[in-house]
């Protein structure tokens, strides 16, 4: 059961980014269990049940981030990752879709919803739900909006797709879409009630997650017509 966790868990990150190498992390191996590995691994699962219990009907997974690169990939870092993550998702695979997720890093967390499959044919479907029913996916933003401040994330398009104003712009013209909530180390992230504060968080993102799981559901039919 999740604990907290404590600004030693910034603290070891923090130290890791600066000290990416096998001699420093075998030497502090027990302090990324005890202070990251372990009260992340029970914040996974904790929120996972959360979100079990209130939305059965999607049959949600959960997908836990090592803290080991891919040694093929490390393109001239260290071979830790600074930071760790994990995925909340339904379907066979956490690497397509929409999904929660949540973050945390040496400074910060983060936690949202999003789709991060760069396919033409996703954006394109995104862009066509939203030209369907503009005041629909309005309501979905605004709701959003009276969450709190919130982040988008997603590369956009150099070029815009279309005009449809300054508050759905920025939804509209992007690859593909994250959005979530960026909060620094303190307050429920040293409680229990964080597992709870990120179900509350991905409930009130649920209305947009089940958007963009109709639009991800018609693409899935379109490439299975071709």
């Amino acid at each position: 059961m999740f604990q907290g966790f404590s600004q030693a868990t910034g603290d070891f990150l923090w130290s890791l980014a600066m000290n990416n190498d096998r001699t420093w992390f075998q030497a502090h191996k027990q302090e990324f269990e005890d202070v990251l590995n372990q009260p992340f691994r029970a914040l996974a699962f904790d929120t996972l049940a959360l979100m079990q219990q209130a939305f059965p009907d999607l049959e949600f997974q959960v997908h836990i981030s090592r803290i080991y690169r891919d040694a093929r990939r490390l393109f001239g870092r260290g071979p830790y990752k600074d930071h760790l993550w994990f995925a909340i998702y339904t379907g066979p695979k956490h690497t397509v879709g929409p999904m929660y997720w949540f973050e945390v890093g040496g400074m910060s967390w983060s936690d949202g919803m999003g789709i991060w499959e760069d396919s033409a044919d996703v954006a394109a479907a995104w862009r066509a739900a939203i030209d369907a029913d503009v005041p629909r996916f309005k309501g979905l933003v605004d709701d959003i909006a009276a969450r709190g401040s919130f982040v988008l994330w997603g590369p956009e398009y150099k070029r815009p797709k279309a005009d449809l104003g300054e508050q759905l712009n920025p939804w509209y013209n992007r690859k593909h879409i994250s959005v979530g909530w960026e909060r620094g180390y303190g307050g429920e992230m040293f409680t229990d009630a964080l597992p709870r504060r990120l179900a509350d968080d991905y409930t009130a993102l649920m209305p947009m997650f089940r958007f963009l799981r109709e639009v991800y559901n018609n693409v899935l039919i379109e490439r299975a017509g071709r």
